[in-house]
Formats: structure tokens, C-alpha cells, sequence
């Protein structure tokens, strides 16, 4: 068994896509989303001129702490992820118009999703980690943007970038750069890294 039977593994996260990246790397956890008022700590930490790297952290943070208070002796694992385009900072689209123009906004030109972890444990955060995945956009056709938002559907308003790399988003794209579990809001390599090092997998 990889996997020692404590501490046990909580996913602080509401997330299909980082569930899936943690359930494909076989390990046992449980997931439970955490309410916290994301639209908040944004707006204060623009207001307060906080760098949107340190601003996913606050979210990410955020998430784990609030679920560690139910969980103390559970790892705790919370995770956030803003996208920045020109100093530009992108949430996920409330509907499909607003996703159709995210896409044009970001149609041409690179960007960074800010991918933040935290691990709370006893308390305390334990561990923490940011990675930066820098991506750009083809030029792609108007005809090309309503086929795919024709196809992919409302699957579109859960990604903060309006797209799904593990799907037909990946079409959107001339180049991607970074760690594909990152890209889907999860930097899975350091995480189990971190995992080996607290005696939660077998090194």
C-alpha cells in the first residue's frame, strides 16, 4: 500500500477536474467544498494591490482552513487559481456570452494561471505551493469559437479560463507551458512530493 492510513486525505475543493487529478493518481481522499466568500477576497486583495499570485494563495488558504477546522487531525489540502492576461485578472463566466467574450479577450495572446495549494493540518498550514502554467491562444475564427462553445456547452462556465484543456479547449491553443495537473488547477507533482516528505505515500 502506497498510501499510509493516516492522516487522512481531505480535498477542500468543489472541483470535478482537481478531484479527477487526485483520483487518477490513486490516491483515497475525501472531497468537501468549502464556503468562502471568493468574490470578496478577490476585490480586497486588488484593492489592497496584492499580487494576483498571492491573491490565489489568500483563496487557496482560505479553502483549506475552513475545512481543517471540521478536520484536525485530517490533511487538509485547499486550492485556488485566478487567470491574469495583461495584468487583466479573469473569473469563471457567469454565462455563455460572457465566456464567448473571455475568449476573444484572451484570442492572440499568452497567459499565466495562477495555481496556489495550501495544506492545513493540526491548525496550522503545514505547506504551500504556487505554480504559474503560461499559455497562449491561437487566432482562432469567430466560426471556430461558436462551434466550440456550441459543443462544449455550459462544461465552459466551471473553468476560469472558459475552456477545458482535457477536452476540445485544447484546440484553442498554439502553445501551452507548465504541468498539465496545474493546468487543471492542481500541481500534482509537487503535492505528492509534499506527501512523500509529511509520511502520508511511501518514498
Amino acid at each position: 500500500m502506497i498510501q499510509q492510513e493516516a492522516p487522512a486525505l481531505v480535498l477542500a475543493t468543489a472541483s470535478a477536474a482537481r478531484r479527477a487529478v487526485l483520483a487518477a493518481a490513486g490516491l483515497r481522499f475525501t472531497a468537501e467544498a468549502a464556503a468562502v466568500d471568493e468574490a470578496a477576497i478577490k476585490e480586497s486583495a486588488r484593492a489592497e494591490g496584492i499580487p494576483p499570485g498571492e491573491a490565489a494563495m489568500l483563496l487557496a488558504e482560505a479553502k483549506a482552513q475552513r475545512i481543517a477546522r471540521r478536520h484536525p487531525e485530517a490533511l487538509v489540502i485547499g486550492a485556488d487559481q485566478l487567470l491574469v492576461c495583461e495584468g487583466r485578472w479573469f473569473d469563471k463566466p457567469p454565462d455563455m456570452a460572457a465566456a464567448r467574450a473571455q475568449l476573444l479577450a484572451l484570442r492572440g495572446r499568452p497567459h499565466e494561471l495562477m495555481t496556489a495549494m495550501v495544506c492545513w493540518r493540526g491548525g496550522q498550514r503545514v505547506w504551500q505551493h504556487l505554480a504559474r502554467p503560461r499559455l497562449t491562444m491561437r487566432e482562432f475564427s469567430e466560426e471556430f469559437l461558436d462551434a466550440y462553445l456550441a459543443a462544449e456547452g455550459e462544461a465552459v462556465l466551471g473553468s476560469v479560463g472558459a475552456y477545458r484543456l482535457e477536452g476540445p479547449g485544447v484546440q484553442l491553443f498554439h502553445a501551452v507551458e507548465g504541468e498539465q495537473s496545474a493546468i487543471l488547477g492542481l500541481p500534482l507533482l509537487p503535492l505528492l512530493d509534499f506527501l512523500r516528505q509529511h509520511g502520508v505515500l511511501l518514498g
